[in-house]
């Protein structure tokens, strides 16, 4: 019952700071622009200047919403793959998806010189999302082989980091024989962005990680057994290839997903999981479920906030600001590790 109340409790506050700072998000940037016009506008009855309105609806919401979904994503992601491989430095990143990813749209951006045929097939406004979404896939349909053919959770965690390992040396490769422009186009690419994304592309990226999300729903119960090992998963009745095979294909989507809309979204799935588990003291995945994904939407808004200026059009890159905040986490987790203090 204390549990309960204290849940709730923690519930409750992080569903009112997930608003405040939505708010304050669409709030912040080069134009400022007062919280309350921002709530008549969200509200549809417009904010008291057109040009306010016009800046929310076109510019800031898109932006909010897509920080929202990404930081959701890759947050139950992160939460995935640690209790899958029962590693809690493991990522959405590590079955390789964004390293396939990043590949694909390095060959088109990098590689379009050296393969023309390459960069006219994905010359298109959609083309570096076609690219990402293409490298994402192919990366999945080859840890989905691994998996079925490999029994050893451990091996296909192997697999993924060797493909990234592949990949980057790939990318080094392009890079070499590229001019600045297309290493600069690359970069901007790999540094992330939430902005840009019309509302056609927010339904898209929001469809695709409902789904995967709601997989990953399907998967509670089994993974709390998970938690425990294989071996004990399987004596409780738990169909332990399938449940793989599910949280596998959930994290593929959503990463998969994220990162050809948004670029390779570093350490959210990463560090978010371990912020939920030290708020909430619990390893119930039923409880950490939904904790994860509040506190990735709200982390994700926190890093954007960041990266405006109030007053300036300056606006910072999204990774540079998920890894100043996710690195020193990381380390701490390490000593963490080294000090046996958390399973």
């Amino acid at each position: 019952m204390l549990y309960t109340k204290r849940y709730t409790l923690l519930f409750t506050l992080l569903g009112i700071a997930l608003v405040a700072i939505f708010l304050v998000n669409i709030s912040l940037g080069s134009v400022n622009i007062p919280v309350k016009d921002v709530v008549q506008s969200l509200l549809g009855n417009g904010a008291s200047k057109s040009t306010w309105e016009y800046i929310i609806v076109n510019y800031r919401l898109p932006k909010a919403i897509t920080a929202v979904i990404v930081g959701m994503g890759l947050s139950v992601g992160g939460l995935l793959m640690q209790t899958l491989f029962r590693n809690p430095l493991a990522g959405p990143n590590v079955l390789g998806l964004s390293s396939g990813a990043s590949l694909m749209v390095a060959m088109v951006i990098l590689g379009g010189g050296i393969v023309p045929v390459v960069g006219s097939f994905f010359s298109s406004a959609y083309g570096l999302v076609l690219a990402s979404t293409l490298g994402s896939f192919m990366v999945l349909l080859a840890v989905l082989l691994v998996a079925q053919k490999l029994k050893d959770t451990m091996a296909i965690l192997i697999v993924g980091l060797m493909f990234g390992s592949f990949a980057s040396a790939i990318v080094g490769v392009l890079s070499y024989f590229s001019n600045a422009e297309q290493l600069q186009k690359f970069t901007f690419w790999a540094l992330g962005s939430l902005g840009n994304l019309s509302w056609e592309n927010i339904a898209i990226l929001s469809a695709t990680c409902i789904i995967g999300l709601l997989m990953a729903v399907a998967c509670i119960k089994p993974l709390n057994a998970m938690l425990l090992g294989e071996r004990y998963a399987r004596s409780m009745g738990i169909n332990f290839s399938r449940t793989r095979f599910i949280i596998i294909l959930s994290t593929s989507i959503i990463t998969g997903c994220v990162t050809a809309f948004a670029g390779p979204i570093a350490f959210i799935g990463l560090a978010v999981p371990h912020m939920a588990k030290l708020l909430f003291k619990t390893s119930s995945h039923m409880v950490l479920f939904w904790a994860t994904l509040l506190a990735g939407a709200i982390i994700m808004l926190i890093c954007d906030t960041v990266t405006q200026w109030p007053g300036s059009s300056f606006v910072l890159p999204i990774n540079a600001i998920t890894s100043i905040i996710g690195a020193p986490i990381v380390i701490w987790l390490l000593f963490r590790k080294k000090k046996g203090a958390f399973s």
